[in-house]
């Protein structure tokens, strides 16, 4: 089992102006890491895509709640958003490359994608109308141990 190190939660309405605000607050409490820029501009844009994937997908005709934790662990961090929305019909689907439910917004289809590839960890769970919940790992200094070695 893995020791937890500190801990945060926060909600907010499902707002676009508030996509900035998880970024910012969740790559602020990684900062505990001593990560390094390119492990914080990671987990920022990963924090984002979730995040904006509950705002534009969950509640789309409604305000509702988007909850984000955050979990530090020795060298690495567990983030967790997840909202109480419309939820995803097929998870595998919504996860493949350029797809997407809504194809009159920019970037769209991607943010699985991006949340995979900058992450080394991603979980989807979902249940149609009662919600999704998104759980991100990234392990922090993974290269410092080899760094300490030459």
């Amino acid at each position: 089992m893995k020791n937890i190190k500190n801990e945060m939660k926060m909600e907010f309405s499902s707002k676009s102006a508030n996509e900035a605000f998880a970024r910012i607050s969740v790559a602020a409490f990684a900062s505990q890491l001593d990560p390094t820029i390119e492990e914080i501009a990671d987990i920022k844009t990963s924090v984002s895509e979730a995040v904006t994937n509950a705002i534009i997908h969950a509640y789309p005709n409604k305000d509702g709640i988007v909850k984000v934790k955050a979990l530090l662990y020795d060298e690495e961090i567990e983030i967790e958003i997840s909202d109480t929305g419309e939820g995803i019909e097929n998870i595998e689907e919504a996860k493949t490359p350029l797809y997407t439910t809504k194809g009159n917004l920019e970037r769209s289809g991607m943010g699985f994608t991006i949340m995979e590839n900058f992450m080394d960890e991603l979980k989807v769970e979902s249940i149609v109308g009662l919600g999704t919940k998104i759980t991100m790992n990234k392990k922090i200094n993974k290269n410092k141990a080899l760094e300490n070695t030459y």
